[in-house]
């Protein structure tokens, strides 16, 4: 299983990354190649087109309805609609309640592009030779991170956790979702130790919830652009002693 950051900017799009995006691939017994986004924020499906054709993506998943989460559905709407070829089948789509008519609303109007289903937690999602499980996560909106399980890339038969977070703070759906993963793709909106709660990890939170669950590999994403990376970083290390890195647009992490 392949994970490549589309966009990792927290909030907006930064100068030098989209907002939230990510690529998981896995291929399957007979060597087909299947492909998940997680999350397809503002500015996401540029970049997106430089790893795959949008007609091959199998599944998007999306874990809010914040527009630096699920923006990019309108314009791949558009791409999907009008291909040269005709128009693409309806695309699965997951979300929370209400991504229907969020997609509405970006779009302007409904649209047969997508085939919506709705998230319930712990109900498992299969997707070629990936499962993902929706886990409720602690956000001022419904959200959902994500567990997915896929094939080892090294070719053993054993399998690989993949966990992203979506926004959120600490609280019981994050410990689940960093509970015995490979990695954890965890946000970092904030930086101080003293930020709100209820909205946002910090670093330094998003380390600690990777210690205590014993996650193997942390690497933080959703950093604001106002804030300083190396900060955020050091932060972190303060909180968790394993294998730590930053997300950063085009970055491909292998299970």
């Amino acid at each position: 299983m392949r994970l490549r950051v589309l966009g990792c900017a927290g909030s907006f799009p930064s100068a030098t990354s989209p907002a939230s995006g990510y690529l998981v691939s896995a291929d399957d017994a007979q060597g087909r190649t299947w492909h998940v986004v997680l999350d397809l924020g503002s500015g996401a499906l540029g970049p997106l087109q430089r790893w795959v054709d949008h007609t091959a993506l199998d599944l998007v998943a999306i874990t809010h309805l914040h527009a630096d989460h699920c923006a990019d559905l309108a314009v791949l709407d558009v791409a999907r609609r009008h291909h040269p070829a005709g128009p693409c089948p309806p695309l699965p789509v997951w979300g929370p309640a209400g991504t229907d008519d969020r997609i509405t609303a970006l779009v302007g109007k409904p649209t047969p592009a997508f085939d919506v289903h709705v998230w319930h937690p712990g109900v498992q999602v299969a997707v070629g030779p990936m499962v993902l499980t929706p886990v409720a996560v602690e956000h001022p909106v419904p959200t959902f991170g994500v567990r997915v399980v896929g094939p080892c890339e090294a070719g053993s038969a054993r399998t690989v956790t993949l966990s992203y977070t979506g926004d959120t703070d600490t609280g019981p759906g994050l410990d689940e979702l960093a509970t015995d993963v490979d990695v954890l793709l965890a946000e970092a909106g904030f930086c101080d130790d003293d930020a709100p709660r209820g909205i946002h990890l910090t670093a330094a939170r998003a380390g600690a919830a990777a210690q205590r669950a014993g996650a193997r590999r942390l690497v933080l994403t959703h950093l604001a652009a106002w804030d300083d990376p190396q900060r955020a970083l050091a932060r972190a290390r303060q909180t968790y002693d394993g294998p730590l890195d930053l997300a950063v647009p085009d970055m491909l992490v292998t299970l």
